[in-house]
């Protein structure tokens, strides 16, 4: 048995997206056929990213397990004489089968293009999306500037999200413009259901004056999808890469109005151990903050987490999601000062099996 990666690009306009779904043929669907087909055994692909009906993609990520012989790195050729034109591999290597593409600290990078000008082009009607009314760049630019950062992004993301949570991470975003052409291009940790189709069509209306650039931010710290502006349809939407982050950050440290936190990693592949030192956080958030920094640090593969609620809201015995704390007899390095409480195994382990 072995695991191989695939690096996938596709033309998503005549999908229903990437998920197999019961109301037409999903990309996920096309492959699985035609790799049962040229493995003559049952194969069963996961997508690092579900893209919608409509989205293309020129680097999502796709893992399945196999028992060919065929040399994994050759199973690219050999399947792209067999996929339809608009669907092509563009590379696949064999992994340690431990390896999910889900499950690995990773930056996804988004393009949403804009044909802006009086009269459509043709050639450019399923790769963006035409918008004859004149748009100011630097005010879109301006407005994108508040979305970078560590953010509740709960204004920017449809009804039907599932996420447990809606705090992401946009590293850069960028508003560039060639000829008639705008590119909003996005890089983040990971984005909520049609986030980024939501931010484009609110950068829209600051572009045309409906909204004042600052308006995003109170949009932002609004949290509530009325006040952002509407979805733009899929065909100007595509996923350009999977980057997997190389090792962990030795250290983060988020400041904004809802907290202030610091979550030191440098200690959990030598020692095992995560720091979380929670300064600052507001009442509603505190719950889902807990849980999600622990997260965080479990699927790092941290053994404990450490943390330390200078709030003090946090005791002795509580239980956030699965992971319970308790006083630690003995500090090990990192933990600096008192108060720190610290994750049980035991549950710490059911946190690593669901994830």
């Amino acid at each position: 048995m072995k695991r191989v990666k695939m690096i996938v690009s596709y033309d998503g306009t005549n999908y229903c997206g990437w998920q197999v779904q019961p109301n037409g043929t999903a990309i996920e669907a096309v492959l699985n056929r035609h790799l049962s087909e040229l493995l003559k055994e049952e194969i069963v692909v996961i997508g690092a990213s579900r893209t919608d009906s409509g989205v293309h993609a020129l680097g999502n990520v796709a893992v399945f397990d196999t028992d060919t012989r065929i040399p994994a790195e050759k199973i690219a050729l050999a399947l792209n004489q067999r996929l339809p034109a608009d669907i092509v591999i563009q590379s696949s290597c064999e992994v340690p089968l431990t390896w999910h593409p889900r499950k690995c600290n990773t930056r996804k990078i988004y393009e949403y293009r804009i044909l802006n000008r009086r009269i459509p082009l043709p050639a450019e009607r399923f790769n963006s999306l035409f918008y004859y009314m004149p748009l100011n760049l630097a005010h879109m630019q301006q407005a994108a500037t508040y979305l970078v950062g560590e953010h509740d992004f709960v204004s920017f993301c449809s009804s039907r999200n599932q996420a447990e949570d809606t705090v992401r991470t946009i590293y850069s975003l960028d508003v560039t413009k060639q000829d008639d052409m705008i590119t909003i291009r996005i890089c983040g940790n990971g984005f909520l259901y049609n986030m980024v189709r939501i931010i484009v069509g609110t950068l829209l209306r600051v572009g045309t004056g409906l909204y004042p650039p600052e308006h995003v931010e109170e949009i932002l710290h609004g949290r509530n999808r009325q006040l952002s502006g509407p979805k733009v349809p899929p065909e100007g939407l595509t996923l350009v890469a999977i980057e997997e982050e190389e090792g962990l950050e030795p250290e983060l440290s988020i400041q904004n109005r809802y907290m202030d936190y610091r979550l030191i990693q440098r200690y959990i592949e030598t020692e095992g151990n995560a720091f979380l030192e929670l300064h600052r956080c507001v009442e509603e958030d505190f719950a889902r903050t807990i849980i999600r920094l622990c997260k965080k640090c479990a699927r790092n593969e941290a053994k404990r987490i450490y943390v330390r609620d200078d709030t003090g809201r946090l005791q002795a015995g509580d239980q956030y999601g699965y992971f319970t704390f308790h006083t630690p007899e003995v500090l090990p390095e990192g933990a600096e000062g008192t108060g720190w409480l610290v994750t049980t195994d035991e549950l710490r382990n059911v946190r690593i099996r669901d994830n």
